[in-house]
């Protein structure tokens, strides 16, 4: 059985529980220390799919050799603001974060930088990151694609060719950041498994069988089946041009893709940030965002709407709730740690 639905965690005990678990597996302690930090901050966004949700799965990883535990990545290039990473199949989240912050610095001095980062471990909930350059009045993009996977065909197909290739955009205003995470498929992987692992089906018609087929049943991915496309049948060459810009923007930019025939968990990510200092000046950025954000907010709602939200408005919000009362976790997910805490000698919250 799953812990009670109403147990609420407070976030710097599962932070070190997840940073004791990571290091019990034998990452270098800023790596276990990132990890745990960002695999947490999904869950206080309500990301539940890409946060502690993934643990148990990256410590499999960890045990098994896929996910590299010390080191440092190869450098393939650095001009300053247009630099290039082979990450050694290191932890995603301590490589991307480690790729904002350098971005950051570099962008001070050069108005944007671009960091592409092929061969990383899976890099978890993008919107996590964003706000590492928000902090700092800059703006900032992260997209990733996984080389190995293949779950959303082209449109007009039915056999996978890509992933689902998140893209984050994270925009500074006067106040909050709107804080934008999106795919360019309608749902994602780890979700099918999730509703696979609890016996539900969508609601929607999320997905394709193997045949091409619209269906709701996310056992169909494991049977050649697919996931759809943003814009789905009508007009899924949206969703299919936003992949196609991922793939160049990752795995083209970074040097190592899908030709490659690479094995195993792996990622392919780029981030980009801008200084608005740099451009028009950071007033006028905020001149601009501030009147955009107020527009949509007080924009009237259609009918069975209360009101129109930003991006990120719903993620900040349960993330000061959760900062105040504690972190409700999906059912499951701490039993489903149980056994690793077990085996590596952890005690569990």
């Amino acid at each position: 059985m799953g812990e009670a639905p109403d147990i609420r965690y407070a976030p710097d005990t599962l932070r070190m529980f997840a940073q004791s678990l990571f290091g019990a597996a034998g990452l270098e302690e800023e790596k276990a220390a990132a990890v745990a930090h960002y695999l947490v901050e999904a869950d206080l966004m309500g990301h539940t799919t890409h946060g502690l949700a993934l643990a148990g799965w990256y410590l499999q990883s960890i045990a098994d050799g896929v996910m590299n535990r010390e080191g440092l990545p190869d450098i393939l290039s650095d001009r300053g603001p247009a630099v290039a990473w082979r990450g050694r199949r290191l932890p995603g989240a301590w490589l991307t974060s480690e790729a904002v912050k350098l971005a950051c610095e570099r962008a001070a001095t050069y108005g944007t930088a671009t960091i592409a980062i092929a061969d990383s471990h899976h890099i978890g909930c993008l919107a996590a990151y964003l706000t590492i350059a928000t902090d700092r009045g800059y703006m900032v993009s992260i997209a990733s694609s996984s080389p190995s996977g293949g779950q959303v065909a082209p449109f007009g197909g039915r056999k996978g060719v890509y992933t689902p290739n998140p893209v984050a955009h994270g925009i500074p205003t006067p106040g909050d950041p709107i804080l934008i995470d999106i795919s360019a498929s309608i749902t994602t992987v780890n979700m099918a498994q999730r509703l696979v692992r609890e016996g539900r089906q969508y609601e929607h018609e999320w997905l394709m069988d193997e045949n091409g087929e619209p269906s709701c049943d996310p056992r169909v991915i494991d049977r050649g089946g697919t996931l759809m496309p943003v814009g789905g049948l009508d007009h899924g060459q949206k969703g299919y041009g936003m992949a196609l810009h991922v793939e160049a923007f990752t795995q083209g930019l970074g040097g190592l893709g899908r030709v490659d025939e690479l094995k195993g968990t792996n990622a392919a990510v780029t981030v980009q940030v801008f200084d608005p200092e740099a451009f028009g000046g950071r007033e006028a950025f905020l001149r601009q965002t501030g009147w955009l954000a107020e527009a949509c907010r007080s924009n009237p709602p259609r009918p069975g709407v209360a009101r129109v939200r930003l991006p990120g408005e719903n993620g900040l919000a349960r993330k000061r709730e959760a900062l105040a009362e504690g972190i409700m976790l999906h059912p499951n997910i701490m039993t489903s740690l149980a056994p690793h805490a077990e085996r590596l000698g952890v005690a569990t919250p």
